[in-house]
């Protein structure tokens, strides 16, 4: 380390909450330890408090300074005019009973997610009263939509170790986001490191991850790879799993800023029930490779950003397994560009994006008069957005408005968003938002027909205005955050059961949906003690009922969602830590009555005999045991270790108790 003879220098070891910790204003030399924060091109060149709610995307950033890295977050705009609302924290969560992205998401009271299988095996993701296709869902800040389905857009090739942080994007105006969007980072758990982890349990489980990163001046290589498979808990629930992801960061003097991206991903599994309660051989392979590049560049008081990403998928679904019965094959192609200037008024952004989706398959798109390989349907569009957003930060307020066009093959729409904020008190903030968002119809939306579905090639696009308020408060080690939202959806897409249509399910539009909803969180977290963490949330949804309508998924939502987490250390060591949720959801299911043996009652013209019940409140209590001495961590965890007895889908019975353990082996710096 050079020596640098001027005032006396402070040596700061690690980021705390002390007031000397934004030593921004200190006007003199400091020299730095460690530190990892987020830091937003958006703001001054001075370290934000809540570095929770970013005010966009990150991307991971290696600086050099003389001897000293520091990493952190460059942040790069979004059209939304509102904060982030943080999810999932590696850091905080390191301790907790989660094995799989679905398992950190599951307990989160803005998040409904609707499991088909064990181990994120097959899973929807819905925020807060929208379905599963209304949920845009980033990798580093890149859309990777799925255009075929939301069952598949969130099967990204990652694991848990991989993710640095989840949070939920409010307020993306135009097409895309409907209901919001979720945005999962990815960053090494060090500078440069090797870990190993593998795991066994019951069922036949077992999981192997190799994981590492080289960082080397400015540039920074980090891979991951991993297997999972089980027998199944349940006749015909068996999975293979296989993922591998690459990232690479490049921080060019005069070039710019690359970040490159790339993974694959393969899963076959077992389907028993997931698209008929009253099927249990059906079965499904995907595979997903997807890639993107961005690029960031600082000129003066302009900065220049842009992307590109590119996302295949195949997917084979039987409806007996062993038999074919459709093929997907489906492309997404997307473009990102926009301008950051910052001047005297505050920060003011141009953009742009464009996506490409297009689809081969036995079953969707319209029919081809040759048939490629296979396939004998086809289907192809674009779609994309132009926007200008302003930005204005002055003492202890913020204003946030954007506004722009989108275009589809629908025609054109005005796109627009406005926030404000306000900061009553030390570690205390206020805002309120409206946001005009809209989701195109997905392929299967469009054009899915079987013996017991009609499709609908006349869909239009959802559209949506939501309203939010919400208040966030941090004081040392305590923190609470509470919101109220409303949605007012128009031309809301579902599958509609049909009598008129000879007892089949029917795609369209089941009109307009209000969505109302609060949640409340709050809790303690410390890096010493017994206790470290203790958590307590809630979520309320409420969402109004069109008359007479039988669907599929809209009015099925989580009502009510109240969840507990501690974590305690002792003995040096060891630490304890237990996740307790209550789930409550909304609606009705079809039920199949069966006789003693399971077999399937039928009347005396052969059908189904069925009945309509109400889903059922559980309680799902998760546990992990772990013991941790330098590059060794041992852990036993247990799921559902009330032995409860649920399901997210209608007769879909999931995982009883699950005994899992393994071992973490971690080196580097």
């Amino acid at each position: 380390m050079k020596e640098i003879k001027t005032k006396r220098t402070f040596c700061f070891r690690r980021w705390n909450r002390k007031g000397w910790s934004v030593f921004a204003s200190m006007h003199r030399p400091v020299t730095l330890g460690v530190l990892s924060v987020s830091m937003s091109i958006l703001l001054p060149a001075t370290l934000v408090a809540q570095t929770q709610t970013s005010d966009s995307l990150t991307v991971l950033r290696i600086m050099q300074i003389d001897e000293v890295g520091v990493t952190g977050n460059l942040a790069s705009p979004t059209r939304s005019a509102m904060t982030h609302t943080p999810l999932f924290d590696r850091k905080s969560a390191a301790a907790a009973p989660f094995q799989t992205l679905e398992a950190a998401l599951r307990p989160v009271p803005a998040i409904d997610l609707r499991e088909r299988g064990g181990k994120g095996v097959q899973a929807d993701i819905s925020i807060r009263g929208g379905s599963f296709d209304q949920t845009m869902v980033m990798l580093n800040g890149i859309n990777f939509t799925d255009a075929r389905t939301g069952h598949q857009t969130h099967a990204l090739p990652i694991d848990l170790d991989c993710v640095s942080g989840i949070e939920l994007i409010d307020g993306v105006a135009g097409v895309g986001a409907y209901a919001g969007a979720v945005n999962i980072r990815t960053m090494p758990l060090r500078p440069t490191y090797l870990r190993l982890e593998g795991a066994g349990g019951e069922h036949g489980y077992a999981y192997g991850n190799l994981s590492g990163a080289v960082t080397q001046g400015r540039f920074t290589l980090f891979a991951a790879g991993s297997y999972r498979r089980s027998d199944g808990y349940i006749h015909n629930t068996d999975f293979e799993n296989w993922n591998g992801f690459v990232r690479m960061n490049y921080d060019a003097v005069r070039a710019g800023f690359f970040d490159i991206q790339a993974g694959y991903q393969h899963r076959s599994f077992g389907s028993n029930g997931f698209y008929g309660a009253y099927n249990p051989d059906q079965w499904e392979q995907t595979e997903t490779a997807l890639a993107s590049a961005r690029w960031v560049k600082r000129l003066g008081c302009v900065t220049l950003n842009g992307s590109v990403s590119y996302r295949k998928n195949f997917d084979r679904y039987d409806w007996t397994r062993g038999t074919p019965m459709n093929h997907h094959d489906t492309d997404n192609v997307g473009a990102e560009a926009w301008a950051d200037t910052r001047w005297r008024g505050g920060v003011t952004s141009l953009g742009g994006d464009y996506t490409y989706n297009h689809i081969y398959s036995t079953n969707l798109g319209r029919e081809l008069a040759v048939p490629h390989g296979r396939y004998t349907h086809a289907d192809e569009r674009s779609a994309g957005n132009v926007w200008l957003r302003h930005v204005k930060r002055w003492r202890r307020f913020d204003v946030s408005a954007s506004g722009g066009v989108s275009f589809s093959p629908y025609g054109t729409s005005g796109l627009w968003s406005v926030s404000g904020g306000w900061i009553p008190a030390r570690g205390a903030h206020v805002e309120a938002g409206i946001v005009q968002s809209l989701r195109l119809p997905t392929f299967t939306d469009l054009y899915y027909s079987s013996p017991a579905q009609i499709s609908n090639p006349d869909l239009e696009p959802e559209r949506a205005i939501t309203y939010r308020l919400k208040g966030d408060y941090a004081a040392g080690r305590w923190s609470a955050s509470a919101q109220l939202y409303y949605r007012d959806g128009r031309n809301v897409i579902d599958w509609v059961w049909r009598p008129d249509m000879g007892d089949k399910w029917h795609s369209e539009q089941v009109g307009r949906l209000g969505t109302f909803g609060a949640e409340l969180t709050g809790g303690y977290v410390s890096d010493r003690g017994a206790l470290r963490r203790a958590t307590l949330s809630y979520g309320y949804v409420s969402t109004g009922k069109r008359g007479g309508v039988i669907t599929s998924s809209v009015l099925d939502y989580m009502k009510h969602k109240a969840s507990a987490a501690v974590e305690v250390r002792f003995l040096r060591n060891f630490t304890l830590a237990l996740t307790g949720t209550v789930y409550d959801r909304y609606g009705a299911y079809t039920h199949y009555l069966r006789d003693a043996d399971g077999t399937l009652l039928r009347d005396e013209n052969g059908s189904m005999l069925t009945e309509q019940r109400d889903f059922e409140p559980y309680f799902l209590l998760d546990g992990r045991l772990s013991w941790e001495k330098g590059v060794v961590r041992l852990y036993v965890d247990a799921t559902n270790l009330t032995g409860a007895d649920y399901f997210d889908f209608g007769g879909l019975r999931l995982p009883g108790r699950w005994f899992t353990a393994g071992a973490v082996f971690t080196i580097g710096r």
